[in-house]
C-alpha cells in the first residue's frame, strides 16, 4: 500500500469514528474531547502527513498558510484538512461559526482565546476581552465550540503542521465573524480574512 493510499485509509476511518461518536447529538466539550483524542491517534502518525505531500506557500504568494482538504461529507458535514503555516501567521480573532477540532503533527502555534464584551446591540462594533492563551503543539490539541473567539499566532523558526476538523467545510460558513480589536469593529470573516482552500488529497470520485 503506497502512503496515499494508506494516508486516505486511516482518514476514512478516523473521520467514521467521529462521525459515529458525535451522530446526533449536540456538541459540548466533553464530546469535542472525546473527538479530539480520536483525532490525535491519527495525528500521532504524522509520517502520513509529510511536508512534501503538503507543502507551505511559495515565498512570493503573499500568504503565509495553505489549507488541503482532506475529506468532506456530501452534505458538507465533518470536513477535515492539513493546514501548513510558516512563521509571521497572524490572524484577527475569529470564530468558526461550527464546532472545530485543531491537533498538531508539526511546530507551535499560539491560540489566544477571546470573550465578547459588548452586548451586540450596535451593528458592525464589538469589544473583545483576552481571557485565555494556549499553545497548540504535538500532543496538546484544542477544541472549539461555534462560537467561540481565538486569534492565531505563529512565530519562531518552525513550519507548523495541523490537521483541522470542522463541524462543517469552512467555504460554506458565511455567518462567520472576525474583530479589529484595534477599531473595536467586527466584519464577516470568509469575505474578508480567510483564504480559500488551495489543494485535495480527496480520493477521486468513483
Amino acid at each position: 500500500m503506497n502512503l496515499r493510499t494508506e494516508r486516505q485509509q486511516r482518514v476514512r476511518e478516523t473521520v467514521a469514528d467521529i462521525m459515529e461518536l458525535m451522530h446526533g447529538q449536540a456538541p459540548s466539550r466533553e464530546l469535542l474531547r472525546k473527538a479530539s483524542a480520536r483525532l490525535q491517534r491519527l495525528a500521532d502518525d504524522s509520517h502520513l502527513f509529510p511536508l512534501a505531500d503538503f507543502p507551505p506557500p511559495a515565498p512570493d504568494s503573499g500568504t503565509t498558510s495553505q489549507r488541503y482538504q482532506l475529506s468532506e461529507q456530501p452534505d458538507r458535514q465533518f470536513a477535515l484538512y492539513v493546514n501548513t503555516i510558516i512563521p509571521g501567521k497572524t490572524t484577527k480573532p475569529h470564530n468558526h461559526g461550527t464546532w472545530a477540532v485543531i491537533v498538531a503533527l508539526s511546530g507551535e502555534e499560539l491560540n489566544r482565546i477571546y470573550r465578547r464584551t459588548d452586548d451586540g446591540s450596535q451593528p458592525g462594533r464589538a469589544t473583545l476581552e483576552q481571557v485565555d492563551q494556549v499553545v497548540v503543539r504535538p500532543g496538546h490539541p484544542i477544541e472549539f465550540m461555534p462560537d467561540d473567539i481565538h486569534s492565531i499566532h505563529v512565530d519562531g523558526e518552525q513550519t507548523v503542521r495541523h490537521l483541522h476538523f470542522y463541524g462543517r467545510a469552512l467555504e460554506t460558513l458565511t455567518d462567520r465573524v472576525g474583530f479589529d480589536t484595534d477599531k473595536g469593529t467586527v466584519h464577516n470573516y470568509n469575505s474578508n480574512f480567510m483564504r480559500p482552500t488551495v489543494g485535495s488529497d480527496m480520493p477521486a470520485a468513483q
